[in-house]
């Protein structure tokens, strides 16, 4: 797995803005990877802005961290929690559920007021911030999963320890992307064009490239 930088975007994201200002930068370099021979894509944000929009324009897997996450939980629980960073991302993780197919099962979504870039700062007060939270998540909301709905939360490698303290499987949004990348890689799979069908005036642009093993790549966008 490669991290790939994308330079011209944003330093992080926690907005829709944000998530739309990232979206066309990381669609074309996702398209310049498939033609250098990439296996798949994982976008680096659990937004995964411009996911659905990159899959239309190359036949390569891409696959966003906060939905792979979410359908990963969905096979847990009866009940999961995304936290997130904010609580003003709750709209952005509930559509994200609903286009998952799993917005009968999210439970809610918190926030634990830290910023992206701000996450790694002090990573024990971090972490603290994050049992506190989802606690909460279990006792009051009724969650039987968390998922972090973040992925710079998701390397600070803090979910065994977070499901050993709170009892409840937590989801590494990092881990369940490139796991999803690689089961659809190795399956000789990738999304329907039926679902996500090229753009009619991009159609001779956008052909099968042969794979060249190098593996699934991630986008780092914040």
């Amino acid at each position: 797995m490669t991290v790939v930088d994308v330079p011209e975007s944003v330093s992080s994201i926690e907005s829709a803005y944000e998530e739309l200002l990232a979206a066309a930068a990381s669609i074309e370099t996702i398209r310049r990877l498939e033609k250098e021979g990439v296996d798949a894509v994982i976008i680096g944000c659990f937004g995964d802005p411009g996911m659905e929009a990159a899959r239309e324009l190359v036949t390569m897997p891409v696959i966003g961290p906060g939905e792979a996450s979410l359908l990963l939980a969905a096979h847990l629980c009866h009940r999961m929690s995304v936290i997130s960073v904010f609580q003003t991302l709750e709209a952005t993780h509930r559509n994200q559920a609903y286009k998952a197919g799993v917005l009968d099962k999210l439970a809610s979504v918190r926030g634990i007021d830290v910023p992206v870039l701000e996450l790694m700062s002090d990573s024990d007060a971090t972490f603290d911030r994050i049992v506190e939270v989802g606690r909460r998540a279990i006792e009051e909301d009724g969650a039987e999963a968390l998922v972090f709905g973040c992925m710079t939360m998701s390397f600070l490698g803090v979910a065994p320890k977070l499901s050993s303290a709170l009892g409840v499987p937590v989801i590494n949004a990092a881990q369940a992307a490139l796991k999803a990348a690689e089961s659809t890689v190795s399956l000789g799979l990738s999304h329907s064009k039926r679902a996500f069908a090229t753009p009619p005036k991009y159609r001779d642009e956008v052909q099968p490239v042969a794979p060249a093993s190098s593996g699934a790549r991630s986008l780092a966008e914040h």
